[in-house]
């Protein structure tokens, strides 16, 4: 079946828009803003995350129970995340109900209130969310890695904030940080679903372009990642948790391609990846093992995570080495390389049959690019990668002496 080519625009206020028409009986729609944990001030920690919260509370003519309501009541789902370089607002829904979903989203990002009675209480929750996130070190580790990384930066600090930053917001710091950040020049609005075009951007200056606002530039300073660190924590847990990595590249680099399918090799969700195959399912000392790359608007770092027994750190970390080693100082065959190349595009393909996903997937690159790539264009990148160029990257990246080594461990 023929694709539908996604259509683009921009309105008066800004507010990039970009709808993908697909043969559905339901409608996704996503409003991403640039704005992040990166862009708070230290003491500000976690208050993106915490106005994502308040969002919910309350607009000028919804209470936080109609907003909920107005979404849930006909079966649909509404809801947000906060990340390092952007916040999400989405919602799915049938397609009967766009302009529904449309006019609530629009009514929240322009209209929220952030109540005052309801500080207090969304506090208590989001210190809950701290207080659950300590208790899974699987996850965790991951935060205090960043902080590894990323000493004295904001990219290092954790998105949900610490108790004592939580405690300290106040209403004036959630008006004066929404005014500054969420405005209609800084995000996109992204749809995936079973109208078309004409009709999407009706409906998008029908409610969207009333939306006005002005960006207080946020002077971003570009982060120096730390090499070489070292760091064992004893916590109490059973089972012990390593991570290796360093730096890695920006999203906009020229190798950020070869870097996506280096990292799938490596350890990408397949069962056949290096570290899969000859960890895991070799020596049986790892039951969770893969490896991840963060890139950002300036910066990137890459890592390998494992959960492993206490005494069977050591060798599970001696053999992620091997790996990485092998990548440095061994090309890829022809055929392996080729294969390598099928089953990345393989996973984007089947990643697109997922409208929520593609729905992000657009969003994001229009607010990162201001452009999308087409499927086509996708697989002309993809293979125009050379073996060489993977094996520099390896060589750029996994240097050995810029790894960098965190582990949680049980108490004695």
């Amino acid at each position: 079946m023929e694709q539908i080519p996604f259509k683009t625009g921009i309105l008066e206020n800004g507010l990039r828009w970009i709808h993908q028409e697909v043969r559905s009986t339901t409608g996704h729609i996503g409003l991403l803003i640039q704005v992040g944990s990166r862009d708070e001030n230290p003491e500000e920690e976690g208050l993106a995350h915490f106005i994502e919260h308040l969002l919910f509370k309350g607009t000028k003519k919804r209470k936080a129970y109609h907003i909920i309501s107005r979404i849930e009541d006909v079966g649909g789902e509404l809801n947000a995340y906060t990340g390092k370089e952007e916040t999400t607002l989405y919602a799915s829904f049938l397609l009967e109900h766009y302009e529904r979903s449309m006019e609530l989203i629009f009514d929240i990002i322009q209209n929220a209130t952030f109540p005052e009675r309801e500080i207090p209480k969304e506090k208590e929750v989001v210190l809950d969310e701290i207080d659950s996130y300590r208790d899974s070190p699987s996850e965790l580790i991951f935060d205090d890695f960043d902080s590894l990384l990323y000493p004295k930066h904001s990219l290092g600090r954790n998105i949900l904030g610490t108790e004592k930053t939580v405690q300290s917001f106040t209403r004036e710091q959630v008006l004066d940080f929404a005014k500054r950040n969420y405005t209609p020049e800084r995000a996109v609005l992204s749809s995936v679903g079973g109208i078309n075009s004409v009709g999407f951007e009706r409906l998008a200056k029908k409610y969207a372009a009333n939306w006005t606002g002005i960006s207080i530039s946020n002077i971003q300073t570009t982060p120096k990642v730390a090499a070489g660190q070292r760091k064992h924590i004893k916590k109490e847990i059973h089972q012990s948790h390593l991570i290796l990595g360093g730096e890695g590249i920006s999203i906009h680099d020229k190798n950020y391609t070869a870097l996506v399918l280096l990292n799938n090799l490596l350890g990408g969700p397949a069962m056949n990846s290096r570290l899969n195959l000859n960890i895991r399912e070799r020596y049986g000392i790892a039951y969770q093992i893969e490896s991840f790359t963060n890139s950002y608007n300036d910066s990137g770092i890459w890592g390998v995570y494992a959960g492993t027994d206490t005494d069977t750190i050591d060798r599970c970390q001696t053999l992620i080495i091997k790996e990485l080693n092998l990548l440095r100082e061994k090309k890829l065959g022809i055929l392996q390389f080729s294969k390598a190349k099928t089953q990345l595009l393989g996973q984007m393909a089947l990643a697109q049959e997922n409208n929520v996903n593609m729905m992000t997937s657009l969003g994001k690159s229009m607010l990162i690019f201001n452009r999308v790539d087409t499927f086509q264009e996708i697989i002309r990148k993809v293979d125009s990668l050379k073996i060489i160029q993977i094996q520099d990257l390896a060589q750029q990246v996994f240097s050995k002496n810029k790894i960098s080594e965190l582990r949680y461990i049980p108490i004695d």
